[in-house]
This record gives structure tokens, C-alpha cells and sequence, in this order.
């Protein structure tokens, strides 16, 4: 059996220097890779996060992506578990994230605030509920 591991995400930014400072705040991951058109970022746990200027993203895929307005969110969801919730939310809002809704019990046991980075790409932080007896 051919086994695929998840290794990297890659956003198209619209503009890669503010993305790459609203990233770096807002999580304080260690950059890994910075060039004029992508970064990217090392996570916890060995996964990575890139950011790849929108134009040039079409290098690779022969499109430019679809620009997301500034009311709306990207189909995209990045889930992440903070152990310090209410400091990593934080960090989000002082990075300039959009709140898109609040921390809140959610039915598959994570307690989950939903925000938006500034190309529209919902963020999720959460943390596991204890288990009800």
C-alpha cells in the first residue's frame, strides 16, 4: 500500500511581506525558507506552512488563484491545537485576524474560535473539552 503523509500547506497571498508579518506574529513559528515570492514556516509536529505570492503560485499551477474579497473567506481551514487558547487568540487578533466566531463548545468535543487571515483563510484554534461522564 502506497502511504501518503501530510508534509505542507501552501496559501497564496496576495501580498507575501504582509502575510509573512501577520504569520510570524500571530504564531511565532521558526522561518524556514524566505525568498522573494514564497516562505515558509516550520510547525510543531514536522508539518509546514508556506506562503507563496499569488502571481507567482501560478508558475506552478498555471493559474493565478481566485482573489477573495475582503467580506468573504477562502474555501480553506486551517485547524490548529494551542495549548495556551486564549493567548494564541491573542496573538491572532493582534495580528490583524478577522474574528468570524467565537470561542465555543463544539459538537465533535473541541471548544473552537474561528478567525480569518488576511487573504480570507479561516483559522481555527481549539482546544479538546474533557470527556463527559
Amino acid at each position: 500500500m502506497a502511504i501518503v503523509r501530510h508534509a505542507l500547506t501552501i496559501l497564496a497571498v496576495e501580498d507575501l511581506q504582509a502575510s509573512l508579518a501577520f504569520y510570524a506574529q500571530a504564531f511565532q513559528w521558526e522561518l524556514a525558507v524566505q525568498t522573494p515570492v514564497y516562505v515558509e514556516f516550520n510547525l510543531p509536529g514536522g508539518q509546514r506552512i508556506g506562503l507563496y505570492h499569488r502571481e507567482a503560485f501560478a508558475r506552478n499551477t498555471g493559474k493565478v488563484p481566485a482573489r477573495i474579497s475582503a467580506d468573504d473567506i477562502a474555501p480553506t481551514e486551517l485547524y490548529f491545537y494551542a495549548d495556551d487558547l486564549a493567548a494564541a487568540m491573542n496573538r491572532l487578533r493582534l495580528a490583524g485576524a478577522r474574528e468570524l466566531s467565537r470561542l465555543a463548545p463544539r459538537p465533535w468535543g473541541d471548544e473552537a474560535a474561528y478567525f480569518a487571515d488576511l487573504d480570507g483563510n479561516v483559522l481555527v484554534l481549539a482546544r479538546r473539552l474533557p470527556a463527559e461522564d
